[in-house]
């Protein structure tokens, strides 16, 4: 019994990791490649096994890196079932039929420009048959998945839906015991409820380590942050400018800024969800209201905590290139969170140079992404071909990360650890997933001095089950 590791080892995107047991292969998670356009499409293109010897998916959550290459499996032959949370399937059903859309309408930019086009690594099709294999399982209900294998998810609080998993399967005469935390939350986010560290232990752990080496603002300084940002830019008459993702942090600085409002802590001023992808996000959280965390205020006091008096949401193309042709201040979010494609772009390209106007980045930006070089102030933006200077203030709120930094990446460790000693199980390994290298070597160093057997394993490397 062994893992390999496909995808999301030394970087942060393209999670995909196979679990080898009984002469069975079960993927966890199947995720998308970002980053440099060329590196990612060969990535992309090359799945870690052929579709016919995938028996089985387990998928922790609805993000693109985590899930966007499922479309690509099923295209491809794979008719299998994908196991997750019901929420997570409702998402998907929005998330990967958008990412279908936006790579037809790279493949037309690309054309009308005369650049070499490549074909879409799958379409709407693929995206609606991928989700049909979905099977919702609630949160920490065992179901079996394999002959001898079973799962359970339970809540990871990183975005709505979200889980570790927890898979046992019997081997000979002994049953192992391996979590895979998928992207773990923070205490105290917005609308989801607190990460719920699996109970019973484990022998092998696979961990995200992507702030392995650092620490966030808290959550309240986030989100008072928030507010100094858009009061400074109103008074100087500018646009707040928020590449975020449609899926979990607009939905997060939506019920921020609504509490804002309501303790006048932000002007009269309009706010913008640019993004269709997040309107549909936003509908699919207030189908599954029953797993929102009902100890916040807000939601216990509003009828629709995502609605409030100066949010507006745009669908057309229409309405969001009327966007800029409106004067006066605005909050403006728009897709996508690493500024790799979708609306951002377009604003970007009118007000990244206006002195007058913020980019509010709330989120992590892999390397080689537009959002990354907004991170660096790069003195240039490349947007549509055009060399754009990059004179906006630049504000980075870490503290509306939805994963855990280093300090709570580690609570969650030694509270699986702790389940373990009650339950006679001691983690054998760990193994550092979902971070660049100087995150994951600075918390090997960590985690090594507190008494883990860690690693950080290379792409395609293998490791025994313990």
């Amino acid at each position: 019994m062994h893992i390999q590791f496909a995808g999301a080892a030394r970087e942060v995107t393209g999670s995909c990791h196979i679990l080898h047991v009984g002469g069975r292969r079960l993927l966890l998670d199947c995720g998308l490649f970002q980053g440099r356009r060329a590196e990612s499409r060969e990535k992309n293109e090359r799945l870690p096994l052929a579709p016919d010897e995938v028996d089985a998916v387990l998928l922790s959550h609805a993000h693109i890196d985590h899930a966007g290459r499922l479309p690509y499996l099923v295209r491809q032959g794979y008719t299998g079932s994908i196991w997750t949370t019901s929420a997570t399937r409702d998402l998907c059903a929005v998330m990967l039929a958008d990412s279908a859309n936006i790579q037809t309408r790279d493949a037309e930019f690309l054309a009308r420009q005369g650049r070499p086009v490549h074909e879409p690594l799958y379409g709407l099709t693929d995206a609606m048959q991928a989700v049909d294999q979905m099977i919702g399982v609630p949160y920490d209900r065992w179901v079996d998945v394999l002959p001898g294998v079973r799962a359970q998810f339970t809540d990871a609080g990183h975005i709505l839906g979200s889980a570790s998993v927890v898979i046992e399967a019997i081997e000979g005469n002994r049953t192992h015991r391996v979590i895979f935390s998928g992207d773990i939350g923070r205490s105290g986010l917005p609308i989801i409820r607190d990460p719920a560290p699996p109970s019973g232990g484990a022998d092998t752990v696979l961990l995200e380590s992507t702030y392995g080496n650092r620490d966030h603002e808290s959550v309240a300084d986030a989100k008072a942050h928030l507010g100094r940002v858009v009061r400074e830019t109103a008074k100087r008459g500018g646009r707040v400018l928020v590449p975020a993702f449609a899926l979990g942090r607009t939905q997060e600085l939506v019920y921020d800024l609504h509490e804002l409002w309501r303790e006048g802590e932000i002007p009269e001023i309009p706010i913008f969800i640019d993004s269709p992808l997040a309107l549909d996000a936003t509908s699919v959280f207030k189908l599954h209201a029953n797993i929102f965390d009902r100890s916040e205020l807000l939601i216990q006091e509003t009828a629709d905590p995502l609605a409030f008096p100066l949010v507006r949401f745009t669908r057309s193309v229409e309405e969001s290139k009327q966007l800029n042709t409106r004067h006066g201040p605005m909050v403006l979010i728009a897709a996508s969170g690493m500024a790799e494609s979708g609306r951002i772009l377009h604003h970007l390209r009118h007000g990244a140079s206006d002195p007058r106007n913020t980019v509010l980045i709330v989120g992590f930006n892999a390397q080689h992404t537009l959002g990354r070089r907004i991170v660096e102030r790069q003195p240039t933006l490349r947007l549509y071909g055009d060399e754009v200077p990059l004179l906006a203030s630049v504000e980075v709120l870490n503290g509306y990360s939805a994963h855990g930094d280093h300090t709570e990446l580690k609570a969650w460790l030694d509270a699986v650890r702790a389940g373990g000693v009650k339950a006679r199980r001691e983690i054998q390994r760990v193994h550092l997933v979902h971070g660049e290298p100087a995150s994951q070597d600075a918390f090997v160093q960590e985690l090594t001095a507190a008494g883990y057997v860690v690693d950080a394993p290379a792409p395609d490397e293998t490791r025994p089950v313990m």
